[in-house]
């Protein structure tokens, strides 16, 4: 450890006690999770459903795209609605309808003052109260029961292709008979009133439902917990000392970077290209394949979101309905985002091996990626046949979907890509370990091999829920993956590769690299890891889960207010030798990715962190602005830096085209604002004011989200759509041009390096 002795201790302790914060109220999770009754059954004794029927229904909803169509608890897609929300609404108000026509024979509108409020005190009564008893029986009233059959025949016309609901299927962008089997429907809304279930009724011993009183439905007074306030301010003033705190160290514990002199020509060009750096080129291209593919789906997806089932008059949905593309648009992302990742660790192993191949590494490479392209192609294909209800229900989850966002892709395809990213670890590991063993200062590599140890093996966190896992459970394991796998390992391997690079390079000091990613690492750790609960507020978790969740998400921020000096200095080092020009265009996208972590995760994620503001806006537009903002802006764009960085020195003659990628970084930035500002934010901050006025069923329903100033909204989304598209096309065309090696006629810039072009 030597002279980063402190700074190592510093982050091996914030590691220990973050971890552990994170397993102990991980276990909550698993002792609070609202329980799965053995059977509900009404007070005469007629049996409704059981714990195995409610977990069937689970499984027949994740076989029709689970999350990708509508969402369960706030979490999946939002085009469609909030099953949980909608059906406890519809069942509210088929109860207040069951109830003055039996109690006073007329409807409920019909009804005055004294006698609906009454009625509603009853309803707030009956469905608050927790009538599961010592045997894990739910018993239910006669009229409770009469309500829950009338939303689920809604349900059942739904999810077929009864005529009376078609529009609302168009609305919904749901294809027709989304689930052929009439019984596998009326077992997926014991499902959906299960969920509801645990989001009306309040735990023993409290006064807020299993879902801390989520969602927002006025007619049973669920509305934020007094803890949900309390932890909020918290969060908001935690971030305010924090940022304070990073200010006062920024200024007083700082030191000035060494100015080195930058040598003459980049010590990378100098080494000789490996075979397997080489082999890289069908990596960069990949990435670009996907990233094409994945950025047309995102607009036929958007499309979907105003004609429903149409594409501008084309009648699609039978075949590539709403939630497959949108599946495929956020598995081509993951895929070709993790591509890119893994392609900046190829290129780096010889590098770090003193330039030369470990024993068939070549062959491991093009293993690898063909294993890649496996993956790829099967998850897909079993993608379509799931949700096209072509694939045997008991081999759903295996081969074709799993139903979960992120994570969709069948169980088999997901141990594929585990293996392909373990094989991967292994290749690093045997040019890493060598160079360890070396004399001299192995800080910076360390801290590149932990981080990439990590993207080997937390990916594995998917396997500890399965096919009947309690959706409790499910999404504690599922955000590891998206929050801490995504969030937190990929950003550590990000930083500590980029700081490898430009040591490499001669352009910042081995001292400065090492001591500015390990305290990066540290900032990131200590918000990232306990920060995951804030994905979990209303999962039907406890109190000391949010408060963990909102205290440390808050910290989340902190790292990120500095960002804008990171752009700086990643700008100011294409002035330090004037080879530097010649890699101007991925440096580029290394500068983006600092101005989308501050603005997509820092603003627009604490925008949606604190426990009172996502308990209005869990699953609407404005979580999809921080998705897309962050996902792309930082880690898109740090992938397509490193596959372009990677394409610049594997084709040494290569001669970026100036106007070409103006086009490409500007245009992709242009259309990424215009989608978050012209669309996405406006429609989530309508949807937000409606959600605190009706209730969240409101702002996700049909008769809200088909107003035309919202249908408008949508339609504008193309004109940002279109102009990304362009950016994306650029830079892909880019690409196959250096692949190919194509020549810029009127570029005069000489090659990369100056010894024989390979």
């Amino acid at each position: 450890m030597g002279k980063y002795r402190r700074l190592w201790f510093i982050l091996i302790a914030v590691l220990a006690v973050t971890f552990t914060l994170l397993a102990y109220f991980g276990s909550e999770v698993y002792r609070q999770a609202p329980p799965l009754p053995s059977m509900v059954m009404t007070e005469d004794g007629q049996q409704l459903m059981t714990k195995e029927s409610i977990l069937d229904g689970q499984t027949a909803w994740q076989s029709v795209g689970g999350m990708q169509l509508g969402s369960i608890w706030g979490h999946g897609a939002y085009q469609a609605p909030d099953w949980t929300a909608d059906w406890l609404h519809r069942e509210l108000i088929a109860w207040l309808s069951i109830a003055a026509e039996q109690d006073f024979s007329k409807s409920f509108n019909q009804l005055n003052e004294e006698q609906q409020a009454l009625l509603t005190l009853r309803l707030k009564r009956e469905y608050r109260t927790n009538s599961l008893d010592d045997n894990d029986v739910v018993t239910l009233s006669a009229r409770r029961a009469r309500a829950i059959s009338d939303v689920a025949s809604y349900y059942d016309k739904l999810f077929s292709d009864h005529p009376d609901l078609k529009s609302s299927r168009e609305s919904f962008a749901m294809k027709e008979n989304t689930l052929p089997s009439a019984e596998r429907r009326a077992k997926m809304a014991q499902f959906f009133f299960w969920t509801a279930w645990a989001a009306s009724t309040e735990r023993p011993d409290s006064g807020a439902t299993y879902t801390n009183n989520w969602p927002h439905e006025p007619l049973i007074d669920n509305v934020p917990t007094s803890e949900n306030l309390l932890w909020s301010v918290a969060s908001v003033v935690l971030l305010i000392a924090g940022v304070g705190a990073l200010v006062w160290a920024w200024a007083f514990l700082r030191k000035e970077e060494e100015e080195i002199a930058a040598p003459e020509q980049d010590p990378i060009s100098l080494v000789s290209l490996t075979r397997s750096q080489k082999a890289l080129a069908k990596y960069v291209f990949l990435v670009v394949a996907l990233f094409t593919f994945q950025v047309f789906l995102g607009g036929f997806t958007a499309h979907y979101t105003v004609e429903g089932q149409e594409f501008y008059g084309l009648d699609v949905s039978q075949y590539f309905p709403y939630s497959l593309v949108r599946t495929w648009h956020i598995q081509a992302a993951l895929f070709w985002i993790a591509t890119g990742f893994l392609t900046a660790g190829l290129f780096l192993a010889p590098i770090i091996n003193g330039g030369k191949d470990p024993k068939w590494q070549k062959l491991g490479v093009d293993v690898l990626f063909w294993a890649l392209v496996v993956v790829v192609v099967g998850s897909f294909v079993g993608n379509y046949l799931a949700i096209a209800q072509i694939m045997p229900e008991n081999l759903s989850f295996w081969l074709g979907h799993q139903g979960y966002e992120f994570v969709d892709l069948g169980r088999l395809w997901q141990i594929g890509k585990f293996t392909g990213i373990v094989f991967w670890l292994v290749l690093m590991l045997r040019a890493i370990v060598p160079a360890l063993k070396q004399e001299g200062d192995k800080n910076l590599l360390a801290l590149l091999t932990a981080s990439v140890v990590a993207i080997g093996l937390f990916y594995g966190a998917g396997f500890f829920y399965g096919e009947r896992t309690h959706l409790s459970v499910m999404e504690y394991w599922r955000w590891w993956i998206v929050h801490l796998w995504v969030e937190g390992f990929f950003e550590v391997f990000a930083t500590a590769a980029l700081a490898f690079i430009f040591c490499s390079m001669g352009l910042v000091s081995r001292t400065m690299a090492t001591t500015a990613s390990l305290a990066s690492a540290s900032l990131f750790m200590l918000g990232g890891v306990p920060g995951t609960f804030h994905h979990l507020y209303f999962s039907g978790t406890t109190t000391p889960v949010m408060a963990v969740g909102a205290t440390f998400s808050a910290l989340e921020v902190v790292p990120l207010v500095v960002l804008g000096y990171e752009a700086f200095e990643n700008w100011r080092l294409k002035q330090r030798a004037p080879w530097m020009q010649k890699i101007k265009w991925p440096m580029m996208f290394f500068v983006a990715v600092s101005f989308w972590n501050m603005l997509g995760a820092g603003v627009f994620g604490f925008m949606i962190n604190p426990p009172i503001a996502l308990y209005y806006i869990q699953g609407l537009n404005t979580t999809a602005t921080h998705a897309h903002a962050a996902l792309f802006g930082v880690y898109g764009f740090l992938a397509l830096g490193f596959a372009l960085l990677v394409l610049r020195y594997i084709r040494p003659t290569l001669q970026f085209d100036e106007k070409l990628m103006k086009t490409a970084f500007w245009w992709l930035n242009g259309g990424l604002v215009l989608m978050l500002f012209t669309s996405l934010l406006p429609v989530g901050i309508l949807q937000f004011q409606a959600s605190l006025e009706h209730g969240f069923w409101y702002a996700r329903g049909e008769t809200f989200m088909q107003t035309p100033l919202l249908q408008t909204l949508r339609w504008v989304r193309t004109i940002g759509d279109v102009i990304f598209i362009i950016g994306a096309l650029a830079v892909s065309w880019q690409v196959v041009k250096g692949l190919m090696g194509w020549r810029t006629p009127a570029s005069s810039e000489q090659p990369l390096s100056t010894q024989e072009t390979l």
